[in-house]
């Protein structure tokens, strides 16, 4: 005769299974969490962000699952992401999910001059936002430094970077940094996107690896459309410290803040 003790246990692993089968459900259709690890999309995105992919935007590949493990070919429900989505993708040849900005259509002719985004052999608008300021300080889990346009600075002093406002040829709108007008990626050859694939940059121009630097050469080149996981819509929580249970660095004002 069972005991209760063992009743008990049963339902106890029942619930579990049921939580995470519904945790996993869920995170493989709807909404994936992801954690900001870097500085490459700042100011638009910080280290320590939190937010949830929205995985229903473009529709679901291999990549929708953990581990890739989806036994999907090619996609499905697929809906064509547009310039200028902030975007979740796995990395073509790392197998590491990035967060980077889409800035070139299948077709396009990507090009970087002295800085300034091209699109089609047209320089994209850009407008003076002033400037980008933080503390020179560990940032997030792993403690990146900044760079800072106005280095050497000491631990603890003011990182300077310039800010513009960038509008793409569809009319969408964004903050991008500049550091130096001297990074090896600030002009670059022609780049003609391949038919089902999309060309990404970071917001923080010269401090993201992106499709500026082609896979042949460690970099991420293109990314095929079956790549896309999710697009990135709000932030829903942000911690400036090495832990998120670090209250008195949490970023109030960036709670729920939406990604543009």
């Amino acid at each position: 005769m069972a005991s209760k003790t063992d009743g008990g246990i049963v339902e106890t692993i029942k619930t579990i299974f049921w939580a995470l089968l519904i945790a996993g459900v869920f995170r493989t259709l709807f909404f994936q969490p992801f954690w900001i690890p870097s500085g490459s999309m700042k100011d638009t995105l910080l280290i320590g962000d939190f937010l949830f992919v929205n995985k229903m935007a473009y529709g679901y590949s291999a990549h929708s699952c953990p581990f890739s493990a989806c036994p999907i070919s090619g996609r499905l429900f697929g809906s064509e992401p547009e310039r200028g989505d902030v975007v979740v993708f796995r990395h073509p040849t790392k197998g590491v999910d990035f967060i980077k900005r889409l800035v070139g259509l299948p077709g396009d002719r990507i090009q970087v001059i002295n800085g300034v985004l091209n699109i089609n052999g047209a320089p994209v608008k850009m407008e003076s936002a002033g400037e980008f300021t933080e503390v020179k300080a560990p940032q997030g889990p792993q403690g990146l430094l900044p760079r800072c346009k106005n280095d050497p600075v000491g631990q603890g002093g003011t990182c300077i970077k310039d800010r513009y406002l960038e509008t793409l040829p569809n009319g969408v709108s964004h903050e991008i940094l500049n550091i130096s007008d001297s990074w090896v990626a600030d002009n670059t050859p022609v780049f003609v996107v391949p038919e089902g694939q999309y060309f990404f940059m970071g917001d923080n121009r010269d401090n993201s690896e992106d499709s500026r630097f082609p896979a042949a050469a460690g970099g991420l080149g293109f990314v095929p459309f079956e790549n896309l996981i999710g697009r990135a819509d709000r932030v829903m929580f942000s911690s400036a410290g090495r832990s998120l249970f670090f209250f008195w660095t949490w970023r109030m004002d960036r709670f729920f803040k939406a990604i543009e």
